[in-house]
């Protein structure tokens, strides 16, 4: 004879089974009851803004665990074909797309500034420097900073006569890159004559070599009469002193919180299908002159189903809650044109 208990019982269990089953919790584990690894790898200048992501979301997500190196975009890019995904500075060409089995989606995450940052000991203000002298500081062909070009521009300042020291990248990087890229577009005898653009470059006259933002920015802090490019979060959290340079308008434009934000702004209708734009010498009026995207590299398919809804879950979260940390960081947000095409990209991963 059944119970009389039994009914309610088995009512109240099929409904909390029910209330379980019915989303997917902060600490539930994938389907086969596992934590979901991710691993990426890539560029120096986003990683920041990359491991607060991971830091809030994996926090709140227990069941996935992210890591990140911050290698550079050049070594991201060569990993990327090896791990879950890549971060470049750089995005990826065709060519290198079409050997990726899997297939590549790039994916905008966010933006920044390049920064020309500056050691110049007892200088009595901010520093301005057109397109044509910082151009041919990094061609070697500005060598002391009481030179006449650099007086000339700020007559003002006790300039010291103090031999001028480049700080570049010594790894393959995506910031190089993007700064070269900036300078070809600007300079005839750079694109024509000087080393042109790469994510490694021989850099002309005297140059001291840091690995990452952060290796460079540290060497800029220690050395006197330097002068080096780097990303603006690294050089605001840095402490150091940035340039104010001359944009395609010939307005000279100090970088600050607003200043990438401003030219993405005045250039996000350009964004194309593919998601890959450049930016070497934006238009408009208020423009920082020196702005790059930077990518996160997807595959178009993975075998792995759950790392790779993971994944997409994770990259959605970071394109739409995740902006919010940018602006704490020195990123700017992605517009939100930017922002739409982009989640609407991950749909294309399956």
């Amino acid at each position: 004879m059944k119970s009389r208990y039994m009914y309610p019982s088995l009512l109240i269990l099929l409904t909390f089974i029910f209330a379980l089953g019915g989303c997917r919790g902060n600490n539930d584990k994938n389907e086969a009851g596992n934590i979901v690894h991710l691993t990426g790898a890539g560029s120096t200048f986003a990683a920041p803004l990359y491991k607060k992501w991971i830091d809030v979301y994996t926090k709140v997500y227990t069941d996935t665990s992210i890591t990140y190196d911050a290698v550079g975009s050049g070594e991201g890019t060569k990993r990327f074909m090896a791990i879950d995904f890549g971060g470049s500075d750089s995005a990826m060409t065709d060519e290198k797309m079409a050997r990726v089995a899997g297939g590549v989606q790039l994916i905008p995450a966010t933006a920044g500034a390049i920064v020309l940052a500056y050691n110049i000991p007892d200088l009595n203000g901010d520093l301005r420097l057109s397109r044509e002298v910082y151009t041919d500081i990094f061609l070697g062909k500005i060598n002391v900073w009481n030179d006449p070009r650099i007086k000339k521009e700020n007559p003002k300042l006790n300039l010291p006569n103090l031999n001028i020291v480049t700080v570049v990248r010594s790894d393959s990087s995506g910031t190089t890159w993007a700064f070269t890229n900036h300078l070809a577009a600007i300079s005839k005898e750079w694109r024509e004559n000087g080393p042109g653009i790469g994510k490694e470059i021989d850099f002309p006259g005297t140059a001291m070599f840091g690995v990452g933002n952060g290796g460079v920015a540290t060497k800029i802090i220690n050395s006197r009469g330097s002068i080096g490019y780097v990303e603006y979060g690294f050089a605001k959290r840095a402490g150091l002193a940035m340039a104010t340079i001359e944009n395609k308008s010939g307005n000279y434009i100090k970088p600050n919180d607003s200043s990438p934000t401003e030219t993405l702004a005045n250039t996000a209708a350009k964004m194309p299908a593919n998601l890959r734009l450049f930016l070497p010498d934006p238009d408009g009026d208020t423009s920082y002159p020196i702005v790059t995207y930077s990518w996160l590299l997807l595959n178009n398919h993975y075998d792995d189903r759950n790392k790779e809804g993971r994944l997409k879950e994770f990259v959605e979260w970071g394109l739409t809650k995740g902006q919010k940390f940018g602006l704490e960081l020195g990123y700017a947000p992605l517009p939100d044109q930017v922002a739409d095409m982009a989640v609407k990209a991950l749909h294309n991963i399956n």
